[in-house]
């Protein structure tokens, strides 16, 4: 069975090279808004942290009608932490969208995607967009964008892509860069005519992909797939099976079932091969499991998912001010919002840690698991978290660790001090060239010597730098990193800060707090720029005297304090430190709080 009225495609690209935006034009020139219709930029990205960021986190299904056909569209987060979702996502479609920016070219994320599209034998088409940028080098990236096809052994079907030229923002495409058409229209005749149409045998029995999980507390979990064999059908019975075996099968009823129509879905009472639909009322699916009719529960094989790479230990907060800020603070909560994200996310990885109040959670990098801890503390979690640890691996009775492709693009004044810091870190230089009038740097890197730099980065390039990274492969030991050369000032005395202490402490390093700061003995208030910690008092006042009073303290000139963002509390943590994190606060603090202590564990250690 040939279904010629659909199509399912996904829209695959690195970081910041426009899907989203791309889809919001298919969706207005597919029909989906009226005319008056007012209509927010980015409209996929709906949940808080996408729209502040200006990432897609987590895949998204739509569809559009052309031409009698309906063209399923799944929109895919381009940052390198969440590929985990790209990669089954791939599974749900028959072919992809490869969007590459005119001026930037192919970048890691790109290389990542598109080997796992051409690994399922998709039909791509190449969509060079942001051609109204002043720095688009045109023939330059459909080249490269060749090369990297021939790099990762694609057929020659797949080198014979249509490349279309487009620019997102403004709704327009062509197959002639030099003479865009007022509309994507190019685009979704090529869609039609290139991409093949779903396929399977329509009479057999049901089988069915579970690729994505979202959430309803009025339902339940609602499992979202391709239909791969067979009709589904409301209120039938139906077995759950795993192609690995994590579960035994087990029967379930399909309660409600909806097809994906424009940014909405639409009750429907059943459901044939090749099209994308979301299902209530199976308890307990998850992703990579398989829903089949009852006669036959064959599983279909699920795409192994990369295995994680960065590690942290999420705590209950122990510190002197634990409690005051949360509403979920006990290991109870955090074990079961902790293990409820697994059913949402199939690269994260979470364990009982060594106590019965901490979990050690792995991920695919820093960002992945920061979103995490953001979304928590949003909800009104209070926990702690410790530094970023990479995952190694023993292979042959060696250690082998993660190791990351970054590429960098800097202006060429700045290469020289990017490449020193670079080579502290056991970085190997792979490529250096330039790209219109900046260089680009590209580097194999161990995922630790990652850890902690891109702050100094962004220092070195003057906020002009742009660096990715994915990870290429596990790799021997490469050799110790010092990963921090500063220090940190910390809190002597339990109390709230003041001007006058701050004063006298602010020529020793950076504050991370201004007057008025709750603060407790151990929690970092500032940054030492040599490599020791030193116990400051902040809350220190001045004597009064007859002859002085504390309102002169309001001529005391005081340097604004660093205000850091979560990743950069992450990035700073040192290995005896940890970070408290409240739905209103960040404090870095030190395992141990007492002073004294502190020294003393310090002086065994050494």
């Amino acid at each position: 069975m040939i279904r010629e009225d659909l199509r399912n495609i996904a829209i695959i690209a690195h970081v910041d090279h426009g899907k989203t935006t791309l889809v919001d034009q298919l969706l207005k020139q597919g029909g989906i808004y009226r005319e008056n219709q007012v209509v927010e930029e980015r409209v996929m990205d709906n949940n808080d942290l996408e729209k502040e960021r200006g990432i897609t986190i987590l895949a998204k299904n739509t569809s559009v009608m052309y031409d009698g056909i309906k063209i399923n569209i799944i929109d895919t987060p381009g940052h390198a932490d969440f590929s985990g979702e790209v990669e089954r996502i791939l599974k749900m479609v028959d072919g992809v969208i490869l969007l590459v920016d005119a001026a930037e070219g192919p970048m890691p994320q790109t290389r990542f995607v598109l080997q796992k599209a051409l690994n399922l034998n998709h039909k791509v088409i190449i969509v060079v967009n942001k051609i109204d940028k002043p720095d688009a080098r045109l023939d330059a990236v459909a080249d490269e964008v060749l090369e990297l096809f021939l790099d990762l052994d694609a057929t020659d079907e797949q080198l014979d892509s249509p490349i279309i030229y487009c620019s997102g923002r403004e709704g327009k495409a062509s197959l002639n860069p030099y003479n865009l058409d007022e509309d994507l229209g190019v685009m979704f005749k090529t869609i039609k005519e290139y991409i093949p149409a779903p396929q399977g045998d329509g009479d057999g029995p049901l089988q069915m992909l579970v690729s994505s999980i979202d959430y309803n507390e009025y339902v339940g979990r609602i499992a979202i797939g391709k239909i791969e064999r067979g009709t589904i059908k409301q209120n039938q019975e139906v077995v759950v099976s795993d192609f690995h075996e994590k579960h035994k099968p087990y029967k379930s009823k399909i309660v409600n079932l909806y097809q994906i129509d424009g940014l909405g879905r639409t009750p429907v009472t059943e459901a044939k091969v090749g099209d994308i639909i979301t299902i209530s009322g199976v308890t307990d699916v998850t992703i990579g499991d398989t829903i089949t009719s009852t006669e036959d529960p064959t599983p279909l094989e699920f795409v192994k998912i990369d295995e994680p790479t960065i590690e942290m230990t999420f705590a209950v907060n122990d510190s002197p001010f634990a409690g005051k800020e949360g509403k979920f603070v006990t290991s109870r909560q955090i074990r079961e919002r902790l293990y409820k994200e697994l059913l949402k996310d199939v690269s994260l990885r979470v364990e009982d840690g060594e106590t019965t109040e901490s979990f050690r959670v792995s991920g695919r990098g820093e960002m992945h698991l920061s979103i995490l801890i953001e979304t928590m503390r949003r909800e009104g979690f209070e926990f702690s978290v410790s530094t970023p640890k990479v995952l190694y691996k023993e292979i042959d009775g060696q250690t082998y660790e993660p190791v990351e492709r970054v590429t960098i693009d800097v202006p060429e004044e700045a290469v020289g001090a990017v490449m020193e810091k670079l080579g502290s870190r056991k970085a190997e230089m792979t490529q250096m060239a330039p790209v219109g009038s900046r260089m680009r740097l590209e580097y194999l890197i161990p995922a630790r010597g990652l850890l902690g730099y891109r702050n100094e980065f962004l220092t070195d390039t003057r906020g002009e730098g742009i660096i990715n990274s994915v990870f290429h492969e596990y790799q021997p030991y490469k050799g110790d990193i010092t990963k921090r050369y500063t220090g940190s000032l910390v809190a002597f005395e339990t109390g709230e800060a003041v001007a006058y202490g701050i004063f006298k402490v602010q020529d020793r390093g950076q504050m991370l707090i201004g007057p008025n700061t709750p603060v407790y003995e151990g929690m970092v208030v500032g940054v030492n720029p040599k490599l020791e910690d030193i116990a400051v008092n902040v809350c220190k006042t001045k004597h009064l005297t007859n002859t002085r009073s504390s309102g002169s303290d309001e001529a005391l000139r005081l340097v604004p304090p660093l205000n850091f963002s979560l990743e950069d509390c992450l990035e700073f943590l040192a290995e005896d430190e940890l970070l408290e994190v409240t739905p209103e606060s960040l404090r870095i603090r030190k395992r141990i709080l007492n002073t004294e202590l502190r020294l003393k564990a310090r002086g065994k250690n050494k």
